[in-house]
């Protein structure tokens, strides 16, 4: 069965339904007033079939608040002939639990407040049952059940609260943000989910479309400067606003951006600085700044020196943090040459917005007014560098130039001069104080220093305080001092199978001096040499010379090594010349010249040289292996000699607890007990005779020199071993307390017994200080 409802509304809040049954069908109308009253009608047309049974409600109100059941409908069959043979069960959604059903008359009421926005229909199930075999006696059927909507819900905004930005000076009308609420309300039934905006809160800066929720602005030339933000507060009615309907409201919070409306202005028109002519280049010497009510990069400015007398002397430029302008030293200031500067400078805006440059320029210009303050500045030379030249031959005291300072001070101090001897850490130069006269204070050598670089001095006299300094520097030309020399060690050999006239060798010099027209050398032989038949020297006018044999034949066996002596000249004037002596070893060589050994080396000086290094070595080795055999045997003997044995076994150790006065094995513990009444004893004249005490002091005599020199050898076997490891050790006997046999060993209880201590004094200077301490003066006192 196929059930359709149809709900029309009327303005009267009447609503119709209408539920078709379409096997067989059957139509029922219903009509529900507000006062909760049905009329059920019932139309029947020729041609359809009638069902046996009906109902007639569609629709509950939801937040009902009565005491008593809602009544919502009521079934009713053909068959129930009100005789009670017929009860009518429900099921389904709700069923039991929110609806019940009168099982004798099919009457159906609502136990609970209904919400539409939680549910808003509800689907059950009718059947009209036999009471007595419990049978249907009509099919079952399905019916809807639905919450009519009643105005419970004010609107809210979920997004709320809002945020919006708008430039300022913006038009009458400009879209700040849009503002949405919602209605749980049934959009589909009544006007409650219908909503009007309103503003509350910021008129008449801005406003607010009734319909849509759109924020504009109101008000025209709206200044960030004046206001930066405003608080609106917007309303949303449901009910189109009418009067009993409920509503909802939200806060949109609208900051003003800024915009570059406002020029630069300098608070002042014109500013005085004191700048101190010592203030070096680059320096910051000024701040100025104008002030731009705008912010970010429309605050941004740019500055610029227009004109005056310190246009090339201080320049301005932009801190790009603060935005003031710093005005900077370009060139030197000098009090006593201009003591003031005036200079016009200009502030315009980095960015202009062409829209208003109808309010006016975005620049401004003020004066800045620079003093020029006196400093006492130190002595300046006539010439911060000066250079000077000086021959390496010149003798001491050889004036080589003179400097020249003043104080620029008005008070023209006198000036005193002096060599920084950081620069001139050998003294080879002096300054005469007064005049600044330098001259040469050692003998100067172009070869070990070419060029020296001093600082002087110059100090005022009034004020040691200032300084000024000054670079020289003093360039030692060049004399021809200094002898041409080979320019390598060479190891020329000539093979046994030369020819004559063989060139074995090609040498070349090398001069400390440099000549302003470069070396000349020129190479021969002695005349001794010369005279030799077995070489000769060429010179090959190109500062090198070229060794010939002169004869074929050379044997090892006759003569393994020849010695030449070549005469190298600057050719200078005067010339300089010395002797080199060349060493030729022959070799035997292959038939292309390659040599193959030459017996005893390059030269008898090298082999000797090789030979002594070998025996050097060997010597070390044989040192090294001595020094290690003497470590060897000096290695510590054992600390217990036999003849000590007996003295460590007078030692007893215990590793297990005390027995307490029972233990007696090991010492007697009498001794301990009675040890003041055993000295009385032993000192008594009339229980031991002179001769037994005789022996008894002699006794401890040697036993006391024993202990001596068995300290004495132990002692100085330690100091002298380095290699062995510490042996001393340290014993601790306490005896203390009254449950000890031995009773308190404290010297703190001793000090007024009759102990007799005199027997310290014959162990000897060692225990003279305990004797003196421990011991009894002739008087009877204590010490």
């Amino acid at each position: 069965c196929l059930s359709v409802c149809l709900s029309l509304c009327f303005p009267l809040s009447v609503c119709v339904s209408v539920s078709l049954c379409l096997s067989p069908l059957s139509v029922c109308l219903s009509l529900s007033l507000p006062l909760f009253v049905s009329l059920p009608l019932y139309l029947s047309y020729p041609n359809w079939s009638r069902r046996s049974w009906v109902w007639n409600q569609f629709f509950v109100l939801e937040e009902y608040t009565g005491d008593e059941p809602l009544y919502v409908g009521k079934l009713h069959s053909d068959v129930d002939k009100g005789d009670g043979q017929v009860r009518y069960v429900l099921s389904g959604e709700g069923a039991k639990s929110i609806f019940t059903i009168d099982e004798n008359t099919g009457d159906i009421h609502a136990t609970k407040r209904l919400d539409r926005e939680q549910q808003a229909y509800y689907t059950l199930r009718a059947q009209a049952r036999h009471r007595k075999t419990n049978l249907l006696v009509e099919p079952e059927s399905q019916f809807i059940i639905k919450v009519q909507d009643i105005n419970d819900n004010e609107p809210k905004f979920l997004e709320g609260p809002y945020t919006a930005r708008v430039a300022e000076r913006s038009p009458v009308g400009m879209s700040v943000v849009t503002v949405v609420a919602t209605d749980a309300d049934d959009p589909t039934y009544g006007n409650s989910a219908r909503l009007i905006y309103s503003i509350l809160q910021g008129q008449p800066y801005f406003s607010v479309e009734p319909k849509t929720g759109v924020v504009r602005t109101a008000l025209p030339d709206m200044d960030r400067e004046v206001r930066d933000h405003y608080l609106l507060v917007v309303q949303a009615n449901d009910m189109i606003g009418q009067m009993g309907g409920l509503s909802g409201t939200t806060s949109v919070t609208v900051v003003l951006t800024d915009v570059n409306d406002n020029p630069p202005r300098f608070p002042r028109k014109s500013y005085q600085f004191g700048v101190p002519e010592s203030v070096l280049v680059s320096a910051v010497v000024a701040r100025i700044k104008a002030l731009d009510l705008d912010v970010g990069p429309n605050a941004e400015m740019d500055y610029r020196i227009l004109d005056g007398n310190g246009l090339g002397t201080f320049r301005i430029i932009t801190d790009p943090n603060t935005q003031e302008g710093l005005v900077t030293l370009h060139k030197t200031l000098d009090f006593e040459t201009k003591s003031s500067y005036t200079l016009r400078v200009e502030a315009s805006n980095r960015y202009v917005d062409t829209r208003f440059l109808s309010m006016g320029p975005f620049s401004d210009v003020t004066t800045v007014h620079l003093l020029v303050q006196n400093v006492d500045e130190p002595p300046v030379f006539s010439s911060s560098v000066s250079r000077v030249a000086i021959s390496e031959a010149a003798t001491v005291g050889t004036v080589v130039g003179s400097v020249s300072a003043h104080d620029p001070d008005t008070t023209n101090s006198p000036i005193r001069y002096s060599i920084d001897r950081k620069s001139d850490v050998e003294r080879y130069f002096n300054i005469d104080s007064s005049s600044g006269v330098i001259t040469t204070a050692r003998p100067l050598d172009r070869e070990i220093i070419a060029l020296h670089n001093i600082t002087i001095l110059a100090t005022e006299s009034l004020d040691w305080s200032q300084v000024g300094k000054a670079l020289v520097l003093v360039s030692v030309m060049d004399v021809n001092d200094n002898a041409p020399n080979f320019a390598a060690k060479y190891e020329t050999f000539v093979c046994e199978n030369a020819e004559p006239g063989q060139i074995i060798e090609t040498l070349s010099a090398v001069d400390r001096d440099e000549p302003e027209n470069g070396h000349h050398f020129l190479f021969s032989l002695t005349t001794k040499a010369a005279g030799s038949l077995n070489f000769t020297l060429r010179d090959n006018k190109d500062n090198t010379a070229s060794i010939l044999t002169q004869r074929s034949g050379f044997l090892q066996r006759d003569q393994l090594v020849h010695f030449l002596p070549v005469v190298i000249s600057d050719g200078s004037s005067p010339s300089l010349s010395s002797t080199n002596t060349l060493s030729i070893t022959v070799c035997a060589c292959d038939v292309t010249g390659n040599r193959h050994s030459c017996s005893q080396g390059p030269s008898p000086l090298l082999g000797l040289g090789t030979a002594s290094a070998v025996l050097t070595c060997i010597l070390t080795l044989l040192g090294v292996i001595m020094v290690t055999i003497a470590v060897r045997c000096r290695r510590r003997e054992p600390l217990m000699m036999d003849d000590e044995r007996d003295i460590r076994e007078n030692i007893v150790r215990y590793d297990d607890e005390g027995g307490g006065e029972e233990d007696t094995e090991a010492f007697d513990i009498f001794a301990l007990r009675h040890l003041n009444k055993s000295n009385q004893t032993n000192q008594d004249p009339d229980l031991n005779p002179p001769g037994l005490l005789s022996k008894t002091l002699d006794y401890r005599t040697d036993k006391n020199q024993l202990f001596q020199e068995f300290i004495r050898d132990r002692l100085q076997e330690a100091d002298l071993d380095l290699t062995a490891p510490p042996y001393d050790s340290l014993q601790t006997y306490a005896f203390e307390g009254s449950g000890s046999a031995a009773e308190s060993l404290s010297s703190l209880n001793s000090l007024g017994s009759e102990q007799n201590y005199d027997f310290l004094k014959e162990w000897g200077p060692r225990f003279r200080k305990l004797a003196d301490l421990y011991g009894h003066h002739e008087g009877g006192g204590d010490a």
